[in-house]
């Protein structure tokens, strides 16, 4: 199958925390999944540009970029299917973003549900400015997302529900940009939202997410690793009392790694009455087998960046020889080409 036969897709990864075990079994795990299809190029890359919306840390952003790379290659990333790279290492893609930016209504990005949220949660403190704190990151990076995914004419772009407007909007700017430069230029893309897609809790019983660090790091230290699966929030239910696995976080922490027969070996523990301490121990057990080898790998490669970077420098080489050829076309497009 040619190259441009094969179905596009793209995923971006924000470079501004550890992955967790919900970032796996969201994302990570599918997307390697989808890396290995010979029938689908596939573009992943570190979103850092992204990450500086919501974060000035510089230490962090650059500590996110390493741990991320290494997180998806230890666990398989298919870079020589994939195209792996950091988008700040693509010129081309902010070039686009402001040729987008020239076409994109103010109204449309007024409409973006994180600017609407920033506003709302402005006036409920009682603020003169309704904009107060918010910058044109976050106000406009719509239009950076939109940039990343029309650069390469993904036809898929996998997200979560909180994500689908954002790719409204982008095929709102290619539509535009389409008709008033009378070609066409951009493939509408299409958002692909699982539904059977899990949503890991996390220790509090909550969503998983950094946000309300109640996380479990993917590649967390054996010891480490048993703490946090003992924090696990569970119910007052004595040993030999009956227990609903489908409510409890610990159940569906190893269900999302466990094949159909294991997870039926604990359902029928926990209606014989299984105690906390030893659901605990199994999940403890079963995930520090599960995740030994790709920590291992993860390790190596966290003590070998000249390894991970040999492999973005590669992804981005081969996308930059495709944003450049994108470009050249968009800027004869808008009257910005050669004059010979």
């Amino acid at each position: 199958m040619s190259q441009t036969a094969k179905t596009r897709v793209l995923t971006g990864i924000t470079t501004t925390g550890t992955p967790h075990l919900g970032n796996y079994v969201g994302a990570i795990k599918p997307a390697i999944e989808a890396s290995q299809d010979p029938n689908v190029q596939s573009f992943y890359f570190l979103a850092d540009y992204h990450a500086l919306i919501k974060c000035q840390d510089p230490a962090r952003v650059q500590a996110s970029r390493l741990e991320i790379a290494a997180t998806w290659l230890a666990l398989g990333l298919d870079t020589d299917n994939a195209i792996f790279y950091r988008q700040s290492d693509l010129m081309e893609v902010q070039e686009l973003s402001w040729m987008l930016s020239c076409v994109c209504a103010k109204g449309l990005m007024n409409r973006a549900h994180a600017y609407k949220a920033a506003v709302a949660e402005n006036e409920e403190a009682g603020d003169q400015d309704a904009d107060k704190g918010i910058t044109m990151g976050l106000f406009g990076y719509p239009v950076l997302m939109a940039a990343d995914i029309l650069m390469f004419n993904a036809k898929k772009v996998p997200v979560g529900r909180d994500q689908i407007q954002h790719i409204e909007m982008a095929r709102d700017m290619a539509g535009r940009f389409n008709h008033l430069y009378k070609g066409q230029y951009f493939t509408l893309p299409e958002a692909v939202v699982s539904e059977t897609g899990e949503v890991l809790k996390g220790l509090d019983g909550r969503k998983m997410s950094k946000s309300y660090n109640n996380t479990i790091p993917l590649f967390s230290p054996e010891k480490k690793l048993q703490k946090l699966v003992r924090k696990i929030k569970t119910n007052s239910l004595e040993p030999g009392e009956p227990k609903d696995p489908d409510t409890c976080t610990l159940f569906q922490i190893y269900a999302a790694f466990a094949n159909e027969s294991e997870t039926s070996a604990l359902r029928e523990q926990y209606a014989a009455g299984i105690g906390w301490g030893d659901a605990k121990n199994q999940v403890f057990e079963y995930l520090n087998t599960h995740l030994s080898e790709p920590r291992e790998r993860y390790n190596a490669l966290m003590d070998d960046p000249a390894h991970i970077e040999a492999v973005l420098q590669k992804g981005a080489q081969r996308a930059r020889e495709e944003a450049a050829l994108t470009m050249d076309k968009l800027r004869s497009a808008v009257g910005l080409g050669r004059f010979i």
